[in-house]
């Protein structure tokens, strides 16, 4: 089974661009998008063989999330059922028979860390959200999770250090979460690969330097270890800011 991870930075975009050649060349049975800017029916989809699950924002042209599967779930919902946080399109949760799936994109922390405060509310939450699922079956969480949790995970630790996505506070809640019993699958097959990752600044000529950070993950519960078979990350692919990421099950 291969599931993908890809923060498309607007839909609409990437669908002028390579997405449905991608999905072509992959054949994911399951896509999880992230911020796909837009409403659910602003464009047509064109791919029939998926099954579409969106979670849209109140706000229009902002965030969103959209899962596409090839096996119709058991179960859909949106949201972790929290209002405060709940009108960004931030989740998209399906079950099946052996697992659920959960396609979040975790709230960024802002220019001087002006959401910090509201992002910590948002982990507990989040955690607590997903150790909830599990007491049910074993949960797959994958997305932008907005976070590099290592110095390994970062071209530039020291330069970045209080900013935005590898703040202490941040890297800390990523190792509550792992710690509570997922899984980082990327980590779990290269624990020492460096200068691999997930996401570049447009300015600087950052991707063409590989300045990047590791931000896009694939976490599963520990009960899944032994179906784990492997984990990618796609650098070569184009079309947003971010590469999609891998995780192969047996």
């Amino acid at each position: 089974m291969k599931l993908i991870s890809w923060n498309v930075n607007g839909l609409r975009a990437v669908m002028k661009k390579n997405f449905y050649d991608f999905v072509a060349a992959e054949q994911p049975d399951i896509l999880c998008l992230q911020e796909t800017k837009m409403q659910e029916g602003q464009a047509e989809l064109n791919l029939p063989e998926y099954h579409q699950y969106w979670c849209c924002a109140d706000k229009k042209g902002y965030s969103g999330t959209l899962t596409l599967t090839r096996e119709e779930p058991l179960s859909v919902s949106t949201g972790m059922g929290i209002d405060v946080h709940d009108h960004e399109g931030r989740i998209v949760c399906l079950e099946f028979p052996d697992f659920y799936s959960v396609n979040v994109y975790t709230p960024n922390s802002q220019d001087q860390l002006a959401r910090l405060g509201y992002r910590m509310e948002w982990e507990d939450a989040f955690r607590a959200y997903v150790k909830g699922l599990e007491e049910t079956k074993p949960v797959i969480i994958c997305g932008d999770m907005n976070v590099a949790h290592k110095e390994i995970d970062i071209k530039n630790a020291s330069s970045n250090r209080r900013n935005a996505g590898f703040t202490d506070e941040e890297r800390a809640k990523m190792t509550e979460l792992q710690d509570a019993g997922f899984i980082d699958t990327f980590r779990y097959f290269y624990p020492d690969l460096a200068g691999v990752y997930s996401w570049w600044s447009y300015r600087f000529n950052a991707r063409a330097n590989n300045a990047g950070w590791r931000i896009d993950y694939f976490l599963v519960s520990q009960a899944l270890e032994g179906r784990l078979a492997d984990a990618k990350i796609l650098t070569d692919v184009m079309g947003s800011d971010h590469c999609p990421v891998v995780l192969e099950l047996r």
